[in-house]
């Protein structure tokens, strides 16, 4: 399916979201937020999807927010276009099924914490990444202050957001910002394979996970282990637990159904 600025396509129980402004490095428009926060939506209440990867289409995976267009707007519309931004990392963050971002060429500025508000980071060996915003003057949005500084500290997150240099795959997997670099052209490819291997395992457990996992950087000890209690009562009467004793009992692999 084609909605222009988004490529929206099914690959088994993988949803594929494709960013496409190829002519502008895939930079950020109302169309391409909207859509992406619809499909993420979306994959919310539909059991078909049980993994999902963000990729871009082109040279980029994206430039981030579309520089071009910045003069123009006025503080009501940047106010309302950040306030729309925000649903849509809140939309991925908040989705309890595995998303991968597939990283190549450059992800820049919102771009790049669009991928950080993802579960897992897959990167082209020859790829970029850069917190673009103090190049024009601007602060970090999309959740940017708020993720990087959980992955490597606070200390090198203002270096990065204060100098604005452009940091290599192989330094993003030092830092902990990314799971894995592949070759550029076995990026997409390695992407869905993993998506496929993380649709089969389950889902509502990873969710739980995630959910768990999003709120540890705001909670202390003793809710976290609340947290864990009550999720792990729920678990128990899953279907896929049940699977999983039944298949070490018999030793073989389980299969999951996601329920």
């Amino acid at each position: 399916m084609n909605m222009s600025d988004l490529l929206v396509e099914k690959n088994g129980s993988v949803l594929l979201l494709t960013l496409n402004r190829p002519d502008r490095l895939n930079a950020f428009s109302a169309e391409m937020i909207h859509s992406l926060t619809k499909e993420i939506n979306n994959a919310k209440q539909d059991d078909s999807v049980r993994a999902v990867v963000l990729s871009g289409s082109g040279r980029s995976f994206s430039a981030g927010g579309d520089v071009k267009t910045m003069g123009e707007a006025n503080g009501q519309h940047v106010y309302d276009h950040i306030g729309r931004l925000n649903e849509c990392i809140n939309a991925f963050s908040t989705l309890e099924k595995p998303i991968i971002a597939a990283v190549h060429g450059f992800a820049a500025g919102a771009a790049f914490n669009l991928a950080l508000a993802c579960d897992q980071i897959l990167a082209a060996v020859d790829s970029k990444f850069v917190m673009s915003f103090s190049q024009v003057g601007l602060i970090s949005d999309g959740g940017g202050l708020y993720f990087l500084p959980r992955i490597i500290g606070p200390y090198k997150a203002k270096q990065l957001f204060f100098n604005a240099e452009p940091i290599t795959a192989n330094q993003a997997l030092e830092y902990g910002i990314v799971n894995k670099t592949v070759p550029a052209e076995q990026l997409k490819d390695e992407a869905i394979s993993y998506a496929h291997k993380l649709s089969q395992g389950p889902i509502k457990a990873y969710g739980m996970m995630k959910k768990i996992i999003n709120s540890s950087a705001t909670s202390n000890l003793d809710e976290i282990l609340e947290q864990e209690r009550i999720a792990q009562t729920l678990m128990i009467s899953t279907e896929d637990h049940q699977e999983g004793i039944h298949a070490f009992k018999d030793k073989r692999k389980p299969v999951f159904q996601g329920k």
